[in-house]
């Protein structure tokens, strides 16, 4: 099985198997992560992945991740999205995608998230800012400047509260 879908499922249920994979594919939202992380495979996984990337085509209203966006191990989105992302984003390891997140652009290169973090819902990543690694952002931001490692931010426009304990709300976090 592909190593990314095992690492979605791991993020979801803590396990990994068949009858996990089985389970969570009844769920739209990993239906749709299936195809995604097929799609960026090779060969025949590849194919597979088109098809099932065409027969969700329902879901392009929810979740508007194009195929081309790089995304790491262990990707959760929270409550089915909907969630909006430009193709030129880049998510990290273990990344947490909130309700009604929008990460976009109105240049050239959209947000570099790094791993383990956790973006609330109805949050807004604008341009081209890096957010590091271990972030926690607040439900209703709208981030604009980097994050930097470790924090957890919040408001509109987001900046850094604290750094106590952020990412804690990234669970059966993905080791590769």
């Amino acid at each position: 099985m592909n190593e990314y879908i095992k690492s979605d499922m791991y993020r979801y249920e803590g396990k990994t198997g068949f009858f996990t994979f089985i389970k969570l594919y009844c769920d739209r939202t990993f239906r749709w992560q299936v195809a995604h992380r097929l799609c960026n495979g090779n060969g025949f996984e590849r194919c597979i992945g088109i098809v099932l990337w065409a027969c969700n085509r329902t879901r392009k209203y929810t979740i508007q991740i194009p195929r081309k966006t790089r995304i790491g191990y262990g990707l959760y989105i929270g409550h089915g999205g909907p969630v909006i992302c430009n193709p030129t984003a880049v998510i990290g390891d273990n990344c947490n995608l909130s309700q009604w997140v929008t990460i976009g652009t109105n240049g050239e290169q959209a947000a570099h998230i790094g791993n383990n973090v956790y973006i609330g819902p109805s949050c807004c990543i604008v341009e081209d800012v890096k957010i590091g690694d271990n972030v926690t952002i607040g439900a209703g931001s709208v981030v604009t400047k980097d994050i930097p490692d470790n924090a957890t931010a919040a408001g509109n426009y987001a900046k850094v509260l604290n750094y106590n304990n952020p990412g804690r709300f990234i669970e059966n976090r993905w080791e590769h």
